[in-house]
C-alpha cells in the first residue's frame, strides 16, 4: 500500500517539473467488479492527459455488495496507464490497451484490458489476499473481472444545463 502511495507522490512530483502542460480530467465512474464475489462500483477518477498515446489515470471507489447474506462495503484504489500509439489518425484512438492495478483493504489486483474512448472499460486480473479472513469470513482471491463507465463530470455539466 506504501510503495502504491509512494508512486502516485512520485508521478504527481514529475508531473509539476514536465515542460508540457498535463490536462486533468475528473471522472465518475459506476461498474461491475467479480472478485470472488459480486460487486457494484462506485467513485471518482482523475485523467492525466498529456498526450492520446499515454494516459494516466488514478481513482478512489467503494465496492458495494452482499457476501455470506450481510452487506458489505470496502475502499478501492486504482491506477491505470491507457495505451494506443497509433500515430495521426483518429479513429484508431478510439480504443485503448489498459495496464493497471487496484489496491483494497482485502487483496490486490494487477488488471490488463481494454477501453473504449477511455470510456468503457473491461479489464481482468488476478487477486492476491491480503486478509485470509476477507470480508464476512470469505477470503477475496483468484481470476477477476472488471466492467467500468467512466463519465467526464464536464459532460454531466453539458447535460444539466
Amino acid at each position: 500500500m506504501k510503495s502504491i502511495i509512494y508512486s502516485v507522490i512520485l508521478f504527481f512530483t514529475f508531473c509539476s517539473f514536465a515542460k508540457s502542460q498535463v490536462t486533468v480530467h475528473k471522472l465518475v465512474s459506476v461498474g461491475y467488479a467479480y472478485q470472488n464475489q459480486s460487486f457494484g462500483e462506485v467513485g471518482g477518477k482523475l485523467l492525466f492527459l498529456k498526450n492520446d498515446d499515454v494516459i494516466f489515470r488514478t481513482g478512489l471507489s467503494a465496492l458495494m455488495g452482499s457476501v455470506n447474506n450481510k452487506w458489505a462495503i470496502m475502499p478501492k484504489l486504482q491506477a491505470d496507464f491507457l495505451l494506443n500509439f497509433e500515430k495521426n489518425v483518429d479513429v484508431y484512438h478510439s480504443y485503448y490497451f489498459v495496464a493497471g492495478a487496484e489496491v483494497t483493504t482485502k487483496y490486490i489486483a494487477p488488471k490488463v484490458g481494454f477501453s473504449l474512448f477511455g470510456i468503457v472499460d473491461l479489464m481482468g486480473g488476478y487477486g492476491f489476499s491480503l486478509d485470509k479472513n476477507g470480508i464476512k469470513e470469505k477470503e477475496l482471491k483468484g481470476f477477476n473481472v472488471n466492467f467500468t463507465i467512466n463519465i467526464p463530470i464536464v459532460l454531466i455539466n453539458d447535460l444539466t444545463k
